[in-house]
Order: C-alpha cells, then sequence, then structure tokens
C-alpha cells in the first residue's frame, strides 16, 4: 500500500492512498474460493464449482465487498500506523477503482480527516473547587406536602345563590372570537376553570370573579406576544362564557389517609419520600454546578483548537432546538430582538465552548463517587444535551405548550391525582433546579 501525504493544515490531515491490484485481487480470490466450498449447482458436485464460473457468477457482488473492505482497512491503517486520533469520520473519495471483476488495477482514494488535539494536562493542585451542600428544611418538607395535598383536592358543590370567589372552581362553556371570528382551539365544554387561578392566558380566570352558576358573560383579553400560536400571538380576543356550577376546592387533611390515597404506607413513608428526593435533587445541584467549575477552570488552564467538524456538529443539533423552539414561540427571552446572524453567531460559541470543555475534562481521569470512572464529567449522549440557556427552570418545568392547547386560552393542565413523580420537588423550596 502507498500512502501519500497530501494535507497538513492545524488538525486537518489529507492522504492519498493506493491498494495495489495484487491485493484486491488476491482478496477477491480468497473470498471467491470461499463461496465456492460451499456452492451447488445443477452439474457439479457440491463444493467442486470451478472458480472460473464462481467468478462469473458472483464476481461483481465480491469485488464491491472486497472494495469496501479495503479501503476501510486501508483508512484505519493510514491513521493507526501514524498516532493519528480521528475527531470524526474520515471522508473518503475513490479516485479509481476496478471496473470489472476480471480487471487488474489499483485502488486510488484520497481521505481527508480532522484529528482530535493533543492536550497538556495541567497542574490539578492548582484548581480549588467548591462544593456545596444542602438539606432539605421541614418547612420546605411541609410546603411539599400542601403542594400534594392541593393537587388530591375534592370538589363540594356551592348550593348558596351567589357569585365565584377566587379559588373557587366554575364549571363552564367558552367560546372565544377575534374580530368576531371562532378560532380553531378557542372553545370549550363543561370546563373547570379555578377563579384566578393559574392555566389560562393572562386576565382570563381573574375576570370570572362574581359570576353565578347559569350566568353568561362576555371577557376581553390579550393574547401574550410570546403565546406559542404565532397567528394568535399578541392578538385581542373576545370570549363567551356560560356558567354551569360553582364548586369549592376541599383539599384533604394532610394525615396517613392522604399518604395510602397516593401509594404510600403512611404519611411518615411519604415525608421520607419527599426528603430523600430533594436530597437528591440538591446534591445532583451541586454536582452540576461542581461540574461547571471544574470545566471552567480547565478550559482556562488550557488552550487548543476545537475540531471543527465536531463544533459543526454540536451547533447543528443546538440550532435545530432553537429553530423548533422559535417556530413555535417558544424561543429564549435572552434572544428575543436577536437576527438570525446574532443567534447562530452565539449559538456557535456556545457549541465550541461546550466541545472545547468536553475535550478538556477528557483530558483527566477524576474519580467518581466509588472511587473509579469519571464521577465528575459523565458523557451524556449529543442527543439530550442542550445550551445551558434553555434548561429547564422553576419548580422543575419550564412549561412548553402541549398540542391540544398551544392555540386556546388554556395553556396548560393541571395534575389531579396519582403517586408522587420524580418532578423537582426542590422547586417547591424555591431553588434553581438546573439539570
Amino acid at each position: 500500500m502507498q500512502v501519500t501525504e497530501t494535507l497538513s493544515e492545524g488538525l486537518k490531515r489529507g492522504f492519498t492512498v493506493v491498494v495495489p491490484s495484487a491485493e484486491i485481487e488476491g482478496k477477491q480470490t480468497a473470498k471467491l474460493s470461499e463461496i465456492g466450498r460451499t456452492l451447488r449447482l445443477p452439474g457439479f458436485r457440491p463444493g467442486r464449482v470451478p472458480l472460473p464460473i464462481v467468478r462469473q457468477r458472483y464476481g461483481t457482488a465480491v469485488m464491491a465487498e472486497v472494495l469496501q473492505e479495503s479501503v476501510d482497512e486501508a483508512t484505519q491503517q493510514v491513521l493507526s500506523d501514524r498516532g493519528l486520533r480521528a475527531a470524526v469520520q474520515p471522508k473518503v473519495d475513490v479516485v479509481s477503482l476496478p471496473v470489472k471483476p476480471q480487471e487488474a488495477s489499483d485502488l486510488e482514494f484520497k481521505v481527508e480527516v480532522e484529528l482530535l488535539p493533543d492536550i497538556t494536562v495541567p497542574d490539578l493542585g492548582t484548581l480549588a473547587l467548591t462544593r456545596l451542600k444542602s438539606e432539605p428544611t421541614d418547612a420546605a418538607i411541609e410546603q411539599a406536602l400542601g403542594e400534594i395535598a392541593a393537587r388530591q383536592r375534592t370538589l363540594e358543590p356551592v348550593e348558596d345563590d351567589r357569585g365565584a370567589e377566587r379559588g373557587e372552581v366554575l364549571k363552564a362553556d367558552f367560546t372565544g372570537r377575534i374580530d368576531g371570528t371562532e378560532f380553531p382551539g378557542g372553545a370549550g365544554s363543561d370546563t373547570e376553570i379555578e377563579v384566578g387561578g393559574p392555566g389560562f392566558i393572562p386576565g382570563f380566570t381573574e375576570q370570572l370573579e362574581g359570576m353565578k352558576a347559569g350566568e353568561t358573560r362576555e371577557i376581553d383579553v390579550t393574547f401574550p406576544e410570546d403565546y406559542g400560536a404565532k397567528d394568535l400571538a399578541g392578538k385581542a380576543a373576545k370570549f363567551e362564557i356560560v356558567a354551569k356550577s360553582l364548586s369549592k376546592p376541599l383539599p384533604p387533611a394532610i394525615d396517613d389517609a392522604l399518604a395510602e390515597k397516593i401509594g404510600f404506607e403512611n404519611l411518615d413513608e411519604l415525608r421520607g419520600v419527599i426528603r430523600t428526593q430533594m436530597q437528591r435533587e440538591y446534591d445532583q445541584m451541586s454536582r452540576m454546578r461542581v461540574k461547571r467549575e471544574l470545566l471552567d477552570a480547565l478550559s482556562k488552564s488550557v488552550d487548543f483548537p476545537v475540531p471543527e467538524a465536531m463544533a459543526d456538529g454540536e451547533f447543528n443539533q443546538i440550532w435545530r432546538r432553537v429553530e423548533a423552539d422559535l417556530k413555535e414561540g417558544r424561543g429564549d427571552d435572552d434572544d428575543k430582538g436577536k437576527d438570525e446572524a446574532t443567534l447562530k453567531a452565539d449559538y456557535r460559541a456556545i457549541a465550541e465552548r461546550r466541545d472545547e470543555s468536553r475535550h478538556a475534562g477528557r483530558s483527566v481521569a477524576l474519580p467518581g463517587p466509588g472511587g473509579a470512572g469519571d464521577g465528575v464529567l459523565p458523557q451524556e449522549p449529543a442527543s439530550r444535551r442542550r445550551p445551558a440557556r434553555t434548561l429547564v427552570r422553576g419548580q422543575g418545568r419550564r412549561f412548553h405548550p402541549g398540542p391540544r392547547h398551544r392555540r386556546g386560552p388554556r395553556r396548560h393542565a393541571r395534575g389531579t391525582g396519582g403517586r408522587a413523580g420524580p418532578g423537582c420537588l426542590a422547586g417547591v423550596a424555591g431553588l434553581d433546579c438546573r439539570h
């Protein structure tokens, strides 16, 4: 095999590789002979089919297989012989190859590859990190229990002839119109609406205070500028509300019965689960903070070029997410008012910094919780990573309207039952749940 270096620029390398025809012919003949040993054809004994006939029948298919294997093996040999580590899959362009199975001609191809940078490990003794430690307070546990109890509430009909008070629930039909025309998703039937509560566009539930069962009322609202459906964002709408019944919520007592209702043996077990989950989330937040601090420190301690192809791949994944969010009206607040060129430059910088931090992290080996492995620098699949600015905040979730609520006044549905799930309970305590 003949190899000629054609490119050596930064992290990029290029080679022209020629695999001699004799080597190609030898591999093809060996494969055809192997086929002939088990081939059965009329007029020949099993395994006794002459090689020329096997070549005539299977030569083209075998040649294609041999050429592919030869390119793969030669490319790998070029890299391994020179101690090169490819950052991405090498790019191969075939220059010439045997066209017919019986032709004796060389296989020539060009290979271009971008390499992983060589990184000098910094003096880790000069790095100072702080791991924060926090424990759930009793007040935070009780607040979480209150949130759980509120989701398990029951509704008691109000028999008095009076208007709805804030916090009570109206069952109502509603129809929305913009400029006198109904719009998709703007109507609902037998919908339970908490008066003055969350879940609808601003100003919707607040205007239902004082309504009685059987009353019809028209209200005026304006969809937010950042509403999920762009054809409704910022527009004024009029809703006709028909109240059918009024109920008041009755949260259950926080006791063993509540715990049993959602799948626990008693209240003590529920409290223990909440405390354990909160502690786990606190520890995870602390760990992620240390990780970011470490990666930042490593990134500043070492200087190396980021492989362009890897930065391109990282950026493309990020940008697809950004474009999807922008299309749905869910863009990050920090991105408002920026044109596409500025946004791409910003997210390109994020992609390059992420790759830089990742390579710096891989240059050191830190023990994990069990004393082995990388406990501080886990590598997530690229499809699961997102820019830090678009990660979840608040109570463990950033709400994105679901398909059935994107176009109407209701923006999300509240959970009303089931066993407590793995949501970010730390958010109940007012902490920033960034994962």
